[in-house]
């Protein structure tokens, strides 16, 4: 299949009261074990790169990695940009061919967000590319972006009504207790702050630091709205602990791909773990 957009997947995650996973890729066994999870389970399935990854791994190249997966996938598949914060990186994006961005404004004051996400919302839909917008900070750090304990800034329900009301966004990203990275200890969502969120907007909800949230803390939030969820930290920390345990295992081992094997594995497993969890499995 050729490339979707963020809102031909979230429209039947809205109607079927589900959401569909969004996870980070950095390289050629990580867009493989994502997509071949999603075929597997049937999933609708969005990749995202972050600015860190575009810097890795190049833009054409990560556009290349995707295209050719989705191709062979036969499932819906949105190539989408991760808090994009730099209006031109995010108009790169868009002419490179991803079929949706997030303008993450929310460093920004609540004006300024609300006039550069429209922008992007109004160049994306005359080229048919969805726009994610952001509304708070979230904790932790992710890549480039570090926003401390203090620094964390949670939604306010009546700025997000205004804010998508000023911006159609397709997708809003909430702070609402989740954090970038690691939990030293359980994250405190705040669910009635959701509940408002989502009756004042009715917008599609996103759940960014999704690693190491609880099961049961998950099914809650998409109960109330959220249609997308971000996972990164937990593929990394599979993909690492399976090479860790490889290289342990076999020191005479010197083929790159007999290491990544089992790196890849255990990546594919944690997002048919998702997949399911997020009730996308079989929707496709």
């Amino acid at each position: 299949m050729e490339l979707v957009t963020l809102k031909d997947v979230l429209g039947p995650a809205e109607a079927g009261g589900y959401a569909v996973g969004a996870f980070n890729a950095n390289n050629m066994e990580i867009v493989q074990a994502i997509l071949e999870a999603a075929a597997e389970e049937r999933s609708p399935v969005i990749l995202q790169a972050s600015q860190g990854a575009i810097a890795y791994a190049g833009l054409d190249y990560i556009v290349a990695l995707v295209r050719t997966a989705a191709r062979q996938a036969r499932v819906p598949v949105v190539l989408h940009l991760d808090h994009g914060t730099d209006f031109a990186q995010v108009m790169r994006c868009i002419r490179s061919g991803f079929s949706s961005v997030m303008f993450d404004g929310s460093s920004l004051s609540l004006e300024e967000n609300i006039r550069l996400t429209r922008q992007v919302v109004e160049i994306g839909r005359a080229v048919g590319v969805s726009v994610e917008g952001e509304l708070g900070k979230i904790g932790g750090t992710e890549e480039h972006i570090s926003v401390s304990e203090k620094e964390a800034l949670f939604t306010d329900p009546q700025e997000a009504r205004h804010f998508v009301r000023e911006t159609g966004v397709d997708a809003l990203a909430v702070a609402i207790g989740t954090a970038h990275g690691p939990y030293k200890g359980r994250p405190e969502l705040d669910f009635a702050r959701l509940k408002q969120i989502r009756e004042l907007t009715a917008a599609p909800l996103v759940m960014h630091g999704a690693s190491g949230v609880p099961d049961e803390d998950v099914r809650r939030g998409i109960e109330l709205g959220i249609r997308k969820i971000n996972i990164d930290t937990e593929l990394r920390q599979a993909f690492v602990a399976a090479l860790q345990g490889y290289v342990a295992a076999n020191p005479e081992n010197i083929d790159p791909r007999k290491i990544l094997a089992p790196a890849k594995a255990a990546m594919k497993e944690v997002v048919r773990g998702k997949m399911r969890l997020f009730g996308s499995a079989g929707k496709a």
